[in-house]
Formats: structure tokens, sequence, C-alpha cells
């Protein structure tokens, strides 16, 4: 069996550019590669490596199959995706998937602006490769523009207010990748009904199936295929509800329905649907319905 090599595990910008056969960025904390310009060192590529440092990739194109949980749908088109700090990726082999921008700046380069301190509610850093933001045209022109707008800015002699201004436009690239999530959410509706179908029967059957524990959202995330911040962004574009928020409810409608149909004690009831304590289960539920287990029972005497 053929040795599988570790990462190649990138602590500053710099040498990455270097190992990438990129220029030297103009700020140590921050660079933009654009690939109509430069080109990958063939010989990085297919590797996998760790980087210690955001990445935000805006390809020119897509072309094949892109993969929406369990289904695979045609697509061809620009887009755009994320990558958090400490996360593997493996640079693609592919001549033709070396288009567009590719945006690398560290933590330290935002520390100390408010973005620094908000960066993690920008969910798409945890999303699979295969939950890219897909492009219209017309938002295509939008990424493009505030890509050109970055490159221009580095291009200029750095001055005092030049972090300012590339902090600013880092913000400004990621509000509208928000936005056009958003728009990805509701114009791909009925892609993610089927995943909402597919969870609502999986937890149904994980009810029923009396296992051990409640479902978690790394759990059935796994079971769709899909990431779990993913999963919890595309609940909440769709119903206003997380993914956890989803769950209980579910767990709820199953608690009402053996409350009302069998004399099982609450204690049972807890621990049917795989609750450790019944207090939880009696402190959920009256969250949920501001009704206590035996309260509810007694209104179906």
């Amino acid at each position: 069996m053929k040795p599988i090599s570790p990462p190649s595990v990138y602590k500053n910008i710099s040498q990455l550019m270097r190992d990438m056969n990129m220029p030297e960025p103009v700020h140590p904390l921050i660079a933009l590669v654009n690939y109509d310009i430069n080109r990958l060192n063939p010989a990085i590529s297919g590797r996998k490596l760790l980087i210690n440092f955001y990445k935000v990739s805006f390809k020119k194109d897509f072309r094949g199959q892109i993969k929406y949980g369990q289904g695979y749908y045609d697509f061809e088109g620009g887009g755009l995706a994320f990558l958090a700090p400490n996360q593997l990726v493996t640079t693609s082999g592919e001549e033709s998937c070396n288009d567009g921008y590719v945006l690398y700046f560290h933590p330290d380069f935002i520390r100390n602006y408010q973005l620094g301190k908000n960066i993690h509610q920008y969910g798409f850093f945890s999303y699979a490769v295969s939950e890219a933001l897909f492009l219209s045209d017309k938002e295509k022109k939008v990424i493009a523009a505030l890509f050109e707008n970055i490159a221009a800015e580095l291009e200029n002699n750095i001055d005092a207010f030049s972090q300012d201004v590339l902090v600013s436009q880092i913000e400004l690239l990621l509000n509208y990748s928000n936005r056009f999530y958003n728009r990805q959410f509701l114009t791909r509706k009925a892609i993610n009904d089927d995943i909402v179908n597919e969870m609502d029967t999986y937890l149904t059957g994980r009810f029923a199936d009396q296992q051990d524990g409640i479902p978690t959202v790394l759990e059935v995330a796994k079971h769709l295929n899909v990431s779990p911040r993913y999963l919890t962004d595309m609940l909440k574009s769709l119903t206003g509800q997380s993914a956890q928020q989803h769950i209980h409810d579910r767990l709820i409608e199953r608690a009402k329905e053996i409350l009302s149909t069998t004399r099982l004690n609450i204690s049972e009831v807890a621990y049917q649907l795989g609750f450790e304590h019944p207090q939880s289960f009696n402190k959920l539920f009256k969250r949920h319905t501001n009704l206590s287990p035996n309260v509810f029972r007694k209104s179906f005497n």
C-alpha cells in the first residue's frame, strides 16, 4: 500500500506564494493571485495543503456536475469558494481550473478590526467545497469588480490607510457573498426542499428506532452529506430556524404523539426519545409549548 503523504503546512502567505511560483506579496498578511496573469507551479498541483489563513477563490468557470446533498446537478458558470484557517485543501491538477482570482488573508490582518470579531458569522467559511456559491452573470460582474478593486489597492504604495481600505473591501466582498448565498438558497428551493424532506424522514426513523441519544446536527448533516453550517444556513433561509431548532421541533412533535397516545410515564417518554435525564425533557418541552408534559397529557383526558 502506498503511504499517504502528510499535507504541506503553510503558516505564512509568503512561503505559499514562493512554492506556487507566484510574485512575493506586497504585504506579508494578504495576497491576491490573478490566474489570468500568473500560472500555478505544476509541481504543487494535486498536493494537500493546510493553510493557516483565509482563502477566497473566485472561479470564472465551473463546468460539469456539482453535488448538492445526495444529488448531482449540471452547472456552468462562475462561483466562489471559501476556506477558513487550518482546513485541508487539495490543489487542482487541472490547468482549466486555474482561472479567476484567489485572495489569501491572515487572521492577524483583520484582528484589530470589527471584521476580526465578526468573521465567524460568515458561515460559508465552514461549507464543503461542493457547497460553493454559484453566481449569475450579473453577480459575477459584481464580484469581479470587487476583486479588481482589491488588486488595484494592493498595487498602490502601502500607506497608513491601506489596511483600513483593504479590510473594508474584504468585508464588502463577504457581505455580497452573504446576499448571493441567500439568493442561491431561494432559487434552488426545490433542491433544498428535497434535503429538508430527507432530513424529516431520517428524524422520523431515528425517533422510532429509539436509539440512544438525541440526534445531533452533525449526525443529521453527515447523513444528508452536507456540512452542518450549510444545513443550518439553508434551513434559516427557508424556514427561519436553525438545524438544531428544526430537530427540536420534530422531537417535540414526536413527544406530543407519545404523550397523547400511550400511557408511558414522563420518565419513560424521555428515555424513549433519547434523553438521559427526564428533567431535560421537561425543560425542553415546556420551552417549546409553554406546558409541562403532564399538563399537555391531561388536556387529552
